[in-house]
């Protein structure tokens, strides 16, 4: 069974090398180094360096996630404000992304762009699932009507990660307040509900 602590020991070394390097500079050894454990022990936990740091992206940004999935799974409460709860989800990982300091080596957006779009992918593919899964039982119920919930879930993900992000699209508060109330009048119109009435998921 995979030592949980060695695990996080090899996270924490690629997290540490990140401060002082760029990714593509980092090699295997070198974390396996940094970790005080054998190269061959990383393969063990480990397929390649890129899987290691989706772990790490993954670990980062897990609380945030983990409260949008676990609020999400409440199917009492209207799938609209579920969904709501997915906006949040992504603005509180968005605001701790870029709230957290650069490393002194990444002096531009172009070597930062990797490690946003890693963050930027992990944040579709955890949440297409449950907002897909809320918006299937939004239609099963009657409240909303949409042929094709994953891909409405991805296309509105999408939209709030790269706004949100405002690292790959830089936007000014008012272009991305814009953005959304777009995003919220095209849910109206797409879901069949009326102008305005989902407007609360800008401010939940």
């Amino acid at each position: 069974m995979p030592n949980n602590a060695k695990y996080h020991q090899i996270l924490d070394s690629l997290q540490t090398l990140l401060e002082e390097k760029d990714i593509q500079d980092i090699s295997v050894s070198e974390i396996a180094q940094t970790a005080g454990i054998g190269k061959g022990s990383i393969y063990y936990y480990f397929p390649s360096k890129d899987a290691i740091l989706e772990a790490l992206v993954s670990r980062n940004y897990e609380q945030p996630l983990e409260i949008a999935k676990n609020l999400a799974a409440q199917t009492q409460v209207s799938p609209f404000t579920r969904m709501a709860m997915i906006f949040q989800a992504c603005r509180r990982s968005s605001t701790e992304f870029r709230s957290q300091k650069a490393p002194a080596h990444m002096s531009g957006a172009q070597e930062t762009a990797f490690l946003h779009q890693k963050y930027i992918s992990h944040l579709i593919a955890e949440l297409k699932p449950v907002l897909a899964k809320i918006i299937t039982q939004g239609i099963q119920d009657g409240q909303i009507h949409f042929d094709y919930p994953e891909a409405l879930a991805e296309i509105v993900l999408i939209i709030l990660t790269v706004k949100l992000d405002n690292t790959l699209v830089p936007s000014s508060q008012e272009e991305t307040e814009e953005t959304m109330r777009g995003l919220i009048t095209l849910l109206e119109k797409g879901t069949e509900n009326p102008s305005g009435s989902l407007n609360f998921l800008l401010t939940l």
